[in-house]
């Protein structure tokens, strides 16, 4: 099933982790949706400046919310992410942030602390 994935602290930077998931989820068919304040593309992709929901809903729901950003800039845009709605948010090594994970939780998004590459490249994503 083709999902809307926001990546947060996408890179255009092809040796960042972020890039190869932005590459590897084109790949499977999903539709990459980066957000980094100061890219404005990514691969030809157009990139979001912030987590603003009506730009970034216009095309249609956002199934997952990836993170490859610090703890600290987590826990800040917690509510930025709890407004797009996701179903499922993935935390990244290095990204978790436990109070985030209780809201997104309370929210009723699915919170997993997991590797989206490992995820996709296992078919468990």
């Amino acid at each position: 099933m083709k999902e809307r994935v926001l990546i947060l602290g996408a890179s255009d930077k092809a040796d960042r982790y972020s890039h190869m998931a932005l590459m590897r989820l084109l790949a499977a068919g999903h539709e990459p949706v980066p957000v980094h304040p100061s890219l404005d593309s990514i691969e030809g992709i157009p990139v979001f400046h912030g987590l603003d929901p009506e730009p970034i809903l216009a095309d249609g729901p956002i199934d997952t919310v990836t993170l490859y950003v610090n703890p600290a800039i987590v826990g800040h845009s917690a509510d930025a992410i709890i407004a797009l709605g996701p179903r499922r948010v993935i935390m990244n090594p290095g990204t978790e942030n436990h109070e985030a994970r209780e809201r997104f939780e309370k929210a009723g998004i699915n919170t997993v602390e997991a590797c989206t590459l490992v995820l996709l490249g296992t078919g468990q994503f």
